[in-house]
C-alpha cells in the first residue's frame, strides 16, 4: 500500500492537466494529511490541518487551512470565510483575499515571477517544442550526467545515499511537502539577499545559497532514483538490485517519463521536490543536526 503513491502519481499526470477538476476538500470534510495539486486547483471548503500545496494551479480557499499555503505558478483567492493559520505564499500569481478573510501568518506574493524557476528543475527553457530534436538531445545529455553523478555518490558516501534513500519509500508526501517548501524558502531568501545585500558583498551569499539548494538536488535525486529502481527490481523483477543497478534503473525509468509531452516535466519536477526533501529531512543521510558541537559534554560543562 505504501507504494501506490507512485501508481497515483504516473496516473494522474498522465492526462493533460487541463481535463483535471480541481481537488476538492468539501464543507465537513478534514484533511488530515498533506494536501497537494500539481496541474489542477485547490478547493478548501472544509478543513486541511496540514496544510496545502498547489503547482501550476490555483488555491481557492473557503474553509480553514491549519498549516501554510504555497503557490507555484497560481494565485490564492480566498473568500471572506477563508482563514489560514500558517503562512501564505505565491510565486508567479496572486493573493486575493476577500473582506472578513483571516491569515495569520505573513502573506507574500510575487506575480511577476513567470516560468524562470522552472529552469532550476529542469525545465523547458529554450523556447522549443517538448519534442524538439535539440531538447531531447539535452535531456539525454542530462541523464547521462545523472548516472555519472550516481557513480560518483555511491562510491563516495553510498551508505549515506542509502539512508536518504529509505526515507523515499516510507513518507514520499512529507517529503515533496518539505522540498517545495525549501524551495520556496532559498527563492525567497535569494530575493532578500539581492535587494538588501549589496552587490559585491551580495554575490558571494547568492552563490552559496545556490550552491546548497543544487548539492540538495544532487542528492536528493540520486536517492529517488535508487528508491525507484529498488522497488521497481522488487515489485515487478521479484529480485533485489544491487544499489548502483537499481539507481540506474531508476534513473532509465524517470528519464523515460521526462520525455513524455504532457507528463514529464511535472513528474520530474515532483522527483525534484521530493529529493530536496528527504536531503533535508535526512540531513545527507546523516541523520544527525546540522550544527552539532564537538566539545565533549564534560568539557562544555566545565
Amino acid at each position: 500500500m505504501k507504494r501506490l503513491w507512485l501508481w497515483a502519481l504516473l496516473g494522474s499526470l498522465a492526462v493533460p492537466v487541463a481535463a483535471d477538476p480541481a481537488l476538492r476538500i468539501a464543507s465537513g470534510s478534514v484533511a488530515r494529511s498533506e494536501v497537494v495539486a500539481i496541474g489542477r486547483d485547490v478547493l478548501v471548503e472544509g478543513e486541511a490541518s496540514r496544510g496545502v500545496a498547489v503547482i501550476n494551479g490555483n488555491a481557492r480557499i473557503d474553509g480553514v487551512v491549519v498549516g501554510d499555503v504555497i503557490v507555484l505558478g497560481g494565485s490564492a483567492l480566498l473568500s471572506s470565510k477563508a482563514r489560514v493559520e500558517g503562512d501564505l505564499f505565491t510565486v508567479g500569481g496572486r493573493i486575493d483575499a476577500a473582506t472578513g478573510a483571516r491569515i495569520d501568518g505573513r502573506a507574500v506574493a510575487y506575480p511577476s515571477v513567470g516560468a524562470a524557476w522552472l529552469t532550476l528543475l529542469e525545465g523547458p527553457s529554450l523556447g522549443l517544442a517538448a519534442g524538439s530534436p535539440v531538447v531531447i538531445a539535452a535531456k539525454l545529455a542530462l541523464l547521462t550526467a545523472w548516472l555519472a553523478l550516481a557513480l560518483a555518490l555511491f562510491a563516495v558516501d553510498g551508505r549515506g545515499v542509502l539512508a536518504t534513500s529509505e526515507l523515499v519509500g516510507i513518507a514520499p508526501l512529507r517529503s515533496f511537502v518539505t522540498g517545495l517548501t525549501a524551495v520556496l524558502a532559498l527563492f525567497l531568501l535569494c530575493v532578500a539577499v539581492a535587494a538588501f545585500v549589496p552587490g559585491v558583498a551580495g554575490v558571494p551569499l547568492l552563490g552559496l545559497l545556490v550552491l546548497f539548494g543544487l548539492l540538495l538536488k544532487l542528492w536528493g535525486m540520486v536517492a529517488v532514483f535508487h528508491a525507484l529502481g529498488g522497488w521497481i527490481s522488487r515489485a515487478l523483477l521479484k529480485r533485489t538490485a544491487q544499489p548502483l543497478n537499481a539507481a540506474t534503473i531508476g534513473l532509465l525509468v524517470l528519464g523515460g517519463l521526462k520525455l513524455l509531452p504532457w507528463a514529464g516535466t511535472p513528474i520530474w519536477w515532483m522527483a525534484t521536490f521530493v529529493g530536496i526533501g528527504v536531503a533535508l529531512d535526512t540531513k545527507f543521510g546523516r541523520r544527525e543536526p546540522w550544527l552539532e558541537s564537538s566539545v565533549p559534554s564534560e568539557l562544555a560543562l566545565g
